[in-house]
């Protein structure tokens, strides 16, 4: 989860309209004409992309950013909402002049990236990465639970929780590495920030977001996701006209890292599929 090798980034921060401070990184030079905007899933940071990043680059240049409440970016108080999460991308990528973009996203991100290609015509094209429409009806009690764990104990009690659901067995046996860069990604957030953001996920409904999408989209998931299930990722699917659909045999949910050779590659038949260059 470090900078991509040889890669021409820029680390900064855009203040969004509500004076709110959003950290991101640019691979690449923004006058590209292939742009991809990346959004990280829940408790990680912009870093969680390296791996997609150096797969992308040199055809597209790419914006990864902290959300709201997580890595470099403010954290101001809650409620949040995915909506204002979609429209904090919309003020970096207009701030930075970065238009006209696959937009892309995983977990939380993908929440953010539904409602950002259903709203903004900046979206040339959608990837929804191991996410959902809609987490189901015991949702805002599910994630009120987590998130009240969190307030009362911290965050150290939820690791082990969270490292089985985002790597298979295998993977977690063979990258420890990457497991434990992630488990310190996660200690380092803010607990009321998370706890905001995991209530925000609760209440959000999305389904009737998939109609609005008409630019190209695909869905990916894990075979054994059990975060958002495979279930979850058919029926987003099913919602979206003209999406593709892809499951990854054995994996679970954290699938840029756990499997980044076939995010990428996805991506970058998005872009064809969006009219890109190679």
């Amino acid at each position: 989860m470090n900078q991509p090798v040889n890669a021409d980034v820029v680390s900064s921060h855009v203040t969004v309209r509500d004076g709110t401070r959003i950290g991101y990184n640019l691979y690449g030079r923004k006058e590209n004409a292939v742009r991809v905007v990346l959004v990280h899933s829940l408790a990680m940071d912009r870093r969680f992309w390296t791996p997609v990043v150096e797969r992308l680059m040199p055809r597209a240049s790419v914006l990864a950013i902290d959300a709201r409440g997580h890595g470099a970016s403010d954290k101001p108080a809650g409620p949040y909402t995915v909506s204002l999460f979609a429209r904090d991308v919309y003020d970096v990528m207009h701030a930075l002049d970065f238009r006209h973009a696959l937009i892309a996203g995983a977990s939380m991100g993908g929440c953010v990236a539904l409602e950002f290609a259903a709203t903004y015509a900046e979206a040339i094209a959608a990837g929804l990465i191991d996410t959902t429409a809609w987490y189901g009806e015991t949702a805002p009690q599910d994630w009120d639970l987590r998130a009240t764990k969190a307030e009362a104990g911290g965050l150290p009690p939820l690791v082990e929780f969270q490292t089985t659901r985002w790597f298979s067995d295998a993977f977690r046996a063979a990258r420890p590495d990457v497991v434990q860069q992630c488990v310190d990604t996660f200690l380092r957030n803010d607990i009321a920030a998370f706890a905001a953001t995991g209530r925000m996920l609760g209440a959000f409904d999305g389904r009737a977001l998939m109609r609005d999408v008409t630019v190209p989209a695909c869905v990916i998931v894990g075979e054994e996701d059990y975060a958002a299930t495979p279930a979850m990722a058919r029926a987003l699917h099913a919602g979206i006209a003209g999406s593709t659909f892809t499951e990854i045999p054995a994996a679970r949910h954290l699938t840029p890292l756990e499997t980044p050779d076939i995010v990428a590659r996805e991506l970058h038949t998005l872009l064809d599929r969006a009219g890109c260059a190679k």
